[in-house]
C-alpha cells in the first residue's frame, strides 16, 4: 500500500483548551508576540476559537486556542502532550523579561543535557509547556 499524496499536506495549527481565553490572549500575543489572526464565536456549541500566530496562516502554522464557554475547573493536560516550541534569538533575555511579567519558568535556560543546544522551557497560564529554542 502506497503513502498519500504527502508533498501537498502541510502542517496548519496546534490545538489547546484554555480557561481564561483573555489571560491566554494576552500572553500569547503581549508577551511572546504572537498576532490575534482570528477570533469567533460559535454560540450554538458555546465555545471560542481563537488563532495566534508570527504570520498569516497560508503560510505559517499557527495555534488553535478553543475556550468552552462555562469551564470552570483548570483542563487535564495529561501526560500524552509534550510542548510547543519556538525559536528565540536571546533566550536569557526573553526568559527575563517573561519572569518580570510573572510567567512561570520551569526550566532555566542554559545547554540541553547531552548537547549544545541552548533551551528553556516556560508555562502559559493554563499549564502548557512551550519550549524556548536559542536561534540567533
Amino acid at each position: 500500500m502506497s503513502a498519500p499524496a504527502t508533498p501537498q499536506f502541510r502542517y496548519l495549527h496546534t490545538m489547546i483548551r484554555v480557561k481564561d481565553l483573555d489571560k491566554s490572549l494576552d500572553f500569547y500575543t503581549r508577551l511572546l508576540g504572537m498576532k490575534l489572526l482570528r477570533k469567533n464565536d460559535f454560540p450554538g456549541g458555546e465555545f471560542t476559537l481563537a488563532f495566534v500566530g508570527y504570520g498569516d496562516e497560508a503560510d505559517h502554522t499557527v495555534v488553535e486556542l478553543t475556550h468552552n464557554w462555562g469551564q470552570e475547573q483548570p483542563y487535564d493536560i495529561g501526560d500524552g502532550f509534550g510542548h510547543l516550541a519556538l525559536g528565540v534569538p536571546d533566550i536569557y533575555g526573553a526568559c527575563e523579561t517573561l519572569r518580570a511579567e510573572g510567567v512561570t519558568i520551569s526550566r532555566e535556560p542554559g545547554p540541553m543535557k547531552h548537547g549544545t543546544t541552548v533551551i528553556a522551557f516556560i508555562e502559559d497560564p493554563d499549564g502548557y509547556k512551550i519550549e524556548l529554542i536559542e536561534r540567533k
